[in-house]
């Protein structure tokens, strides 16, 4: 199916693909592993999907939604010249378009799958990843209440900045897979519009990173996590989804989260440092 649609995009589905599998792989352990892993799961995905209900309904509590303020702080990191404009002004290419598209999509799978993969070769860093996950989802809920804020994209559709392109879903059209492109915009067009600040994007493709760098044995593993924490907010602010200083404030929660939690381990034990090969 994805090979159609392209990544899927909607929290049910991953829960319910990531549950199937390790059901299966549990199933091989017999029918206690299976017991503890509903145990284990459950919880967890009901709180996820309280926090995406939760998330849709914030921006209906009548709070003013702030549009001025992230793009003036970014026309001064930008010397007088919003990033977003001048990155699409440059990055025209294909190739470009199509790996923008595959990355933005990444986000949508990277946390379920590291989930997984966690809970089958490491429970102990699978926990802490648990809370920091939580965490994150929750400290960012918080700020969608108490600070809504227009993204780069719907700011220039009410003339705040200059015009500018939403292009998360176009490199799909490159890729080959323009139905994959309509479900992203379809998707797009039913979850809170003004949750932009902190960027979760990011926070998690830099909370990734963090997690797994201690347990990366090669460099090219290291390279990898690093710059996808990078690519990111780069794909984020050229395609008009992001602010730069939403992006900075997403690398910023992420690592305040991975701060408290490592602060608060519960266990002595807990400083063991496994290791993953490739």
């Amino acid at each position: 199916m994805c090979l159609v649609t392209g990544l899927p995009t909607d929290r049910i589905v991953l829960l319910g693909w990531t549950l199937i599998g390790l059901v299966a792989h549990a199933a091989v352990d017999g029918w206690r592993r299976i017991v503890r892993l509903l145990a284990e799961w459950l919880p967890v995905a009901a709180l996820l999907l309280a926090y995406d209900a939760t998330r849709g309904l914030a921006d209906g509590l009548g709070m003013p939604v702030h549009v001025t303020e992230p793009a003036a702080v970014d026309l001064w990191l930008g010397g007088g010249v919003l990033p977003t404009i001048w990155l699409q002004q440059v990055l025209e290419a294909d190739w470009w378009k199509a790996m923008a598209a595959l990355v933005y999509g990444s986000h949508f799978v990277v946390t379920p799958l590291l989930l997984c993969v966690l809970w089958v070769r490491d429970r102990r860093l699978w926990g802490r990843y648990v809370r920091m996950v939580l965490a994150l989802s929750a400290a960012g809920l918080a700020t969608y209440v108490l600070y809504p804020a227009a993204p780069p994209w719907l700011a220039a559709k009410q003339g705040v900045i200059e015009p500018i392109q939403r292009l998360s879903a176009v490199g799909w059209d490159v890729l080959g897979l323009p139905h994959a492109g309509a479900l992203l915009a379809d998707s797009q067009g039913q979850v809170n519009q003004v949750a932009a600040v902190p960027s979760l994007h990011t926070a998690f493709a830099v909370l990734t990173c963090l997690v797994l760098l201690p347990v990366a044995r090669r460099a090219w593993q290291r390279v990898a996590l690093v710059g996808y924490a990078v690519l990111m907010p780069l794909v984020l602010v050229w395609a008009g989804e992001h602010y730069v200083v939403d992006t900075l404030l997403g690398a910023a929660y992420a690592a305040a989260v991975v701060l408290v939690v490592r602060l608060f381990r519960r266990r002595p034990d807990d400083v063991r440092v496994p290791t993953v090969d490739a």
